[in-house]
């Protein structure tokens, strides 16, 4: 049976396996199980029979104008039942009162987030691959988003 919910409670890490296929240097399960923890919304799609789970949808936003959708995964296993598009659903569903809910995809995608009432746009991204995978460093430590950013007064 599989349970959609929002509520990270009983989600550890042993649970988040097999994820970020073709990455070349995915999160640990551990710094998957931040990133679900960190985001504004998430929802997750559990196999409860295997106590799995088999897909999840994160949102980050300020809460009042905008929100970024940076993932949504479904392991291979379990994908073309639906439930990508369940997860999605219940996304912007969760973020309606929005004016704008924003992801970056490969253009391949578009048509299947065109169903959402999506409409392709032209953005801009950078990626730093050697963070990929999450892994923090003492230098990391140091110079903290929280650290430097002017919003808590250090800037």
């Amino acid at each position: 049976m599989i349970e959609y919910t929002n509520n990270l409670t009983h989600i550890n890490e042993e649970m988040l396996t097999d994820f970020f296929v073709g990455w070349p240097n995915p999160p640990l399960k551990s710094a998957h199980l931040k990133i679900l923890q960190g985001s504004y919304c998430v929802w997750l799609a559990i196999d409860r029979d295997n106590n799995r789970v088999i897909g999840f949808i994160t949102a980050i936003s300020d809460g009042i104008l905008s929100a970024y959708l940076p993932l949504l995964e479904v392991l291979p296993a379990y994908q073309r039942l639906g439930i990508g598009k369940k997860l999605v659903d219940l996304m912007l569903e969760s973020l309606k009162h929005l004016y704008m809910v924003d992801l970056l995809c490969d253009k391949d995608l578009q048509v299947y987030y065109a169903r959402f009432g999506m409409h392709d746009a032209t953005g801009s991204c950078l990626r730093n691959y050697t963070r990929q995978d999450c892994e923090t460093s003492e230098l990391d430590e140091k110079n903290s988003a929280s650290q430097n950013c002017p919003v808590h007064n250090c800037g």
